[in-house]
């Protein structure tokens, strides 16, 4: 794996007229393109920190992010269990909304969709790493997400880039911490996995993450 290699808000105008009347102006929504995505504008790319959390998750509680997109929303359930520290890590940056105003800046067709890199150049991060090792026998097949590391790091080194599985079974070896599975919304990470340029691996329209929330069960 190649790692760690603003949404405009729409306004809504308030004209006011005489006499206390006021009419609102409500913007047309963003045209949905051929590929079932709306047309989004990529935000400026930018080197962005965060802290490290220094406690983990507390037992007993399921971890969702959902991550809203111009393609649409999934939803993803940590595994808290084989990746705590990375888990704990993405619940963190979610929170403080480093994923807010990102893109998917790696999209291989039948393959991944990598995100989490607000310089949107392969090699951001947070700023600190973390590591869980991942069990030999892991599999990477469709719908699993696992973090993008640099080839010289050791197995499990996690940051803030993620991958999204969109193959049957990606063959990859055991070297990237398993950090969830997509719950829902898996048509929507496939609508996303088909933006991408197979040769140049960049996306072929912008696929803009407008926000990420976090929910507990």
């Amino acid at each position: 794996m190649r790692g760690t290699a603003l949404v405009p808000v729409l306004l809504v105008g308030l004209i006011a007229g005489c006499g206390g009347d006021a009419s609102e102006e409500t913007p047309a929504p963003a045209e949905t393109t051929s590929s079932g995505c709306r047309e989004a504008v990529p935000p400026a790319a930018e080197e962005r920190g965060a802290e490290r959390p220094t406690r983990p998750l507390p037992g007993g509680v399921t971890y969702v992010l959902t991550f809203r997109t111009s393609c649409g929303t999934f939803a993803v359930t940590l595994h808290q269990a084989t990746a705590p520290a990375t888990a704990a890590s993405l619940v963190s940056l979610a929170r403080a909304g480093y994923f807010d105003g990102t893109v998917f800046h790696r999209i291989v067709p039948g393959y991944v969709i990598q995100g989490g890199d607000p310089t949107q150049s392969g090699a951001g991060g947070p700023g600190y790493s973390t590591r869980d090792v991942p069990p030999a026998d892991t599999r990477y097949t469709k719908g699993v997400v696992a973090m993008a590391k640099a080839a010289a790091e050791p197995p499990g080194t996690a940051g803030s880039q993620f991958f999204v599985v969109t193959s049957e079974d990606a063959g990859l070896a055991p070297e990237y911490a398993v950090v969830g599975s997509v719950t829902s919304g898996l048509d929507v990470v496939d609508t996303i996995g088909r933006l991408g340029d197979p040769v140049t691996e960049e996306p072929t329209q912008p696929v803009v993450v407008e926000r990420v929330t976090v929910a507990e069960r």
